[in-house]
C-alpha cells in the first residue's frame, strides 16, 4: 500500500477532511481504495407491464417506460405473422419502427423475449404493431 504524500504547509499544519462509512463492526472507517464507498444503482420506478392476447392484425399501446431502464418485449403462442416495436413522441399519432444504425430493430417473427429499448426522451411511448395472419399471440412489454 502507497503512503499517502506528507502534509506541508507553511504554518506546520493543514485540513484534512475525509469520508467515513461504517464497517462490519459499526465503527466509523475512512473510504480509501481498500475500503471504497459503497454505491449502487437505485431501480427505476417502472410503470406496469403491458400484456394482452390477440388473433387479430391490430396495432396495441400505449407502454409508457421509465428513463433509463431496459424494456423488454416477450411473445408467445402459435401465431403466425410477424409483431414490430414502434415508438411514438405524440401519444400514438406518429408511430416509428425502432431501427438501430438505419437497420430495422424489434420486428419479430415468432416467439422471443428480448431487450429491444431504452428510452431518454420522457414522454416517449412503445406501440406493438401485430400482423397476424393465423393463431395467437401473446405479448408483453415490460421493464
Amino acid at each position: 500500500m502507497s503512503q499517502p504524500p506528507p502534509i506541508q504547509a507553511p504554518g506546520g499544519f493543514a485540513p484534512v477532511v475525509a469520508f467515513g462509512i461504517e464497517d462490519e463492526d459499526g465503527n466509523c472507517s475512512v473510504v480509501s481504495g481498500i475500503r471504497p464507498l459503497p454505491t449502487r444503482l437505485a431501480p427505476a420506478d417502472v410503470p406496469a407491464a403491458f400484456a394482452g392476447t390477440t388473433s387479430i392484425s391490430t396495432i396495441v399501446g400505449p407502454f409508457e417506460p421509465a428513463l433509463n431502464a431496459v424494456v423488454y418485449c416477450t411473445l408467445s403462442g402459435d401465431f403466425e405473422g410477424s409483431v414490430q416495436v414502434a415508438r411514438s413522441t405524440d401519444g400514438g399519432e406518429t408511430l416509428h419502427p425502432l431501427t438501430v444504425a438505419g437497420s430495422t430493430w424489434g420486428n419479430f417473427f415468432g416467439p422471443a423475449c428480448e431487450p429491444v429499448w431504452q428510452e431518454s426522451e420522457e414522454g416517449a411511448s412503445l406501440w406493438l404493431d401485430c400482423t397476424i395472419n393465423s393463431g395467437s399471440l401473446e405479448y408483453r412489454v415490460s421493464q
